[in-house]
C-alpha cells in the first residue's frame, strides 16, 4: 500500500492558504495538511466566513488536493481552550480532514505542579466523544520540553488507550526539543505511531533551521524503513520551516516544497 504523501501549508507561514494550494498542486502534490493555528499561521480558522471557507474547499477540489489533516495546535491542558479546540474539530470535519493534529501543552497546574501522564490522558479521554462525532483522530505531536519525545507521549497514550488518539512525530522537534536519537526514538513508540511530520534538521540540535527535506541531517530512508518493518503505513507531511529569519519570497518557498518533491521521489516514494 502506497503511503500519503502531504505537505503541511504551514510551510507556507506568512503567504496565503490560496498561494499554498496553487504551489503544492502544481509541484504534483495531492493531499494537504491545513493550517489553523490561533495566532501563528491562519491559514483556515473557525471564525472565518462560511463563504471563504467554501471558497477554500472548492479551490481544493478543483485541484483535486485531499484536505488529509487540520493542525488545529490548541493548548489542551487549559480549559479555557477547549471549546478553541471543539470548533477546530468541527472546521476540520467540514473539509473532510481525517486527522486534527496538537501539540499538548504545557502541562502545568496553577502551582506549577507538573501534571503526570495520567492526569494528562484524563483530559485527553474527554475528547473521545467529539472526535467520534466529527470521524476525527487527534494526533499528537511531539513538541516541546514536556512533550519532545515519542517515547514521552507515549506514556499518554498508553493511558488514553483508544485509537482515535495517537502519536504525530515530528522528526525535527524530536532533535530541537528532545535532543534524542530520533531512530531509537521512534522504535521505542512505533506503534502508536499514526502520523508524521517529516520535517528535515541541520545545524545544531537547539538552532532553528528546519530546511527543505533532503537538504539536512536526518536521514528519511532509514525512517521509513523502520516503518515499513513494523507494518505501519502511516501518512508524512511534510513541513518546512527554514531559519529564524525565514524565508525571503514564495519563491524561495515553492524551491524548497519541490526539492522535497524530488528528494522524496529520488527515494522510490510515490506521491
Amino acid at each position: 500500500m502506497e503511503r500519503i504523501i502531504a505537505v503541511n501549508s504551514n510551510s507556507y507561514h506568512g503567504f496565503s492558504i490560496e498561494d499554498a494550494i496553487d504551489s503544492i498542486a502544481k509541484i504534483g502534490f495531492k493531499y494537504i495538511e491545513l493550517t489553523c493555528t490561533k495566532g501563528w499561521t491562519e491559514h483556515v480558522m473557525p471564525s472565518h466566513s462560511l463563504s471563504y471557507l467554501n471558497f477554500i474547499k472548492e479551490k481544493c477540489e478543483g485541484y483535486n488536493i485531499i484536505p488529509l489533516s487540520l493542525s488545529g495546535h490548541t493548548n489542551l491542558m487549559d480549559d479555557s481552550r477547549i471549546p478553541d479546540f471543539i470548533e477546530n474539530m468541527k472546521l476540520a470535519h467540514f473539509f473532510g480532514c481525517k486527522y486534527i493534529v496538537s501539540s499538548i501543552g504545557e502541562a502545568h497546574l496553577k502551582d506549577n505542579v507538573l501534571i503526570s501522564a495520567k492526569e494528562t490522558a484524563s483530559k485527553l479521554i474527554a475528547l473521545i466523544p467529539y472526535l467520534e462525532k466529527y470521524s476525527l483522530q487527534l494526533v499528537l505531536e511531539v513538541h516541546g520540553k514536556e512533550h519532545g519525545t515519542g517515547a514521552k507521549i507515549k506514556e499518554i497514550t498508553d493511558y488514553v488507550n483508544c485509537d482515535l488518539i495517537n502519536i504525530n512525530y515530528d522528526t525535527a522537534n524530536a532533535i530541537f526539543y528532545g535532543d534524542v536519537d530520533i531512530y531509537n526514538d521512534i522504535e521505542k513508540c512505533i506503534d502508536d505511531i499514526t502520523y508524521i511530520h517529516i520535517k528535515d534538521k541541520a545545524g545544531a540540535n537547539n538552532e532553528w533551521n528546519f530546511p527543505a527535506i533532503g537538504k539536512g541531517n536526518i536521514d528519511f530512508n532509514r525512517i521509513t524503513k523502520l516503518l515499513d518493518n513494523n507494518n505501519n503505513n502511516c501518512p508524512y507531511s511534510i513541513e518546512i520551516e527554514f531559519t529564524a529569519k525565514g524565508p525571503s519570497d514564495l519563491n524561495e518557498v515553492n524551491q524548497a516544497v519541490k526539492d522535497s518533491y524530488d528528494y522524496l521521489i529520488g527515494m522510490g516514494m510515490k506521491i
